[in-house]
């Protein structure tokens, strides 16, 4: 079901999820956020070989693609050597999307193993002070 919200992300706790991405096409998550100031972050990694990645912002669903804000631009990732590590402060309510691309490779599918997780900002009100 897509797109996701916050609280459905905060539900996946520490379990992984799986996506199967054919050759020569893209996968998305959306994630809808309504409250600013959370982080959302994540961590991927792909089997076999590497698959590219990007986040983009839209303001709402019916803002055009050519207004969306490119939050980090499309980087192609070694992730089947390593696990990649990312994470973006959401400054404005909207949709985050993030793009797994294989759009690159003409015959081999790849699976992405990944795991999101989503933090409210503390907010220090003094409390615990004598």
């Amino acid at each position: 079901k897509l797109p996701l919200t916050v609280e459905e992300i905060l539900g996946f706790e520490e379990s992984n999820r799986e996506l199967f991405i054919k050759s020569s096409t893209y996968s998305i998550i959306p994630i809808t956020v309504t409250e600013m100031g959370l982080t959302i972050s994540w961590i991927f990694s792909s089997d076999p070989k590497s698959i590219s990645f990007s986040v983009v912002y839209q303001e709402s669903e019916d803002t055009p693609l050519d207004q969306c804000k490119v939050l980090i631009p499309m980087t192609r990732c070694n992730s089947h050597k390593e696990t990649i590590r990312g994470q973006v402060k959401v400054r404005n309510p909207g949709i985050y999307t993030l793009i797994f691309d294989n759009t690159f490779s003409r015959f081999i599918s790849k699976r992405v193993f990944y795991h999101l997780a989503v933090e409210r900002p503390v907010i220090y009100d003094g409390s615990d002070f004598p």
